[in-house]
C-alpha cells in the first residue's frame, strides 16, 4: 500500500502541468520586501481613460515588448516567457489583481523582478508609458475587478474609490471571461 501511494505521489509531483507550479507563486509579491513600502504608496497620476488605455495598449504590443512574455491576450503564455522559471504574470488571474496595488506594479515594471525574467523597462519607458500599460493591463481582469488596484490609506482592499468597476471592460476586444 505504502509502495503504490509512493508511486502515485511521485507520478502527480512529475507530471503536474507547468500552470499548476505558475500559480503557486501568484500571491507572491515581487517587489523586494525592503522596497515594498515605497512601492505600495506609488499611485498612478493618469485617469483611465480610453485614451490613455490605448496608449498603454500600444505600449504594451510594441515599445514595451510585453506581449512577447505576458502573451497577446495578457495570460502569461507569451512564446518567449514558455521558458522562464517562475512564468510570467497571468493578468487573466483574479489573484493577480487582488493582492498587489499599481505602485507595486509600477515598480516591478521599472525595476526589473529579481529572481524572475522580469527585467527593468525604466531605461526604457517613461513613468507616464508605465503608469499607462498598467491601465491597459487592468482589462485583462475582466469581471474579477481591480482588488487592490488604486488601494489608498483608510480604504479596504478591493474598494477602489474613484475607480470602481474596472474590471467590466474585459479583455481585448471588450470580452469578459
Amino acid at each position: 500500500m505504502k509502495t503504490r501511494l509512493l508511486t502515485l505521489l511521485v507520478a502527480v509531483m512529475c507530471y503536474a502541468p507547468p500552470a499548476a507550479a505558475a500559480e503557486r507563486h501568484m500571491m507572491q509579491p515581487r517587489v523586494p520586501a525592503n522596497k515594498l513600502v515605497e512601492a505600495r504608496a506609488l499611485t498612478s497620476p493618469l485617469s483611465n481613460s480610453p485614451e490613455v488605455i490605448e496608449q498603454g495598449k500600444a505600449v504594451y504590443h510594441g515599445k514595451g515588448t510585453c506581449f512577447t512574455c505576458h502573451g497577446a491576450d495578457g495570460d502569461g503564455k507569451g512564446p518567449g516567457g514558455a521558458k522562464l522559471n517562475p512564468t510570467p504574470r497571468n493578468f487573466q488571474h483574479h489573484g493577480f489583481w487582488r493582492h498587489r496595488t499599481e505602485g507595486e506594479l509600477f515598480w516591478v515594471i521599472k525595476h526589473g523582478s529579481p529572481g524572475t525574467g522580469m527585467i527593468g523597462f525604466g531605461q526604457v519607458l517613461s513613468d507616464e508609458e508605465i503608469w499607462a500599460l498598467i491601465q491597459y493591463e487592468r482589462t485583462f481582469a475582466g469581471s474579477h475587478g481591480p482588488g487592490m488596484m488604486g488601494h489608498r490609506e483608510g480604504m479596504r482592499p478591493g474598494n477602489m474609490g474613484g475607480r470602481e468597476g474596472m474590471g467590466h471592460r474585459g479583455r481585448q476586444g471588450g470580452k469578459d471571461e
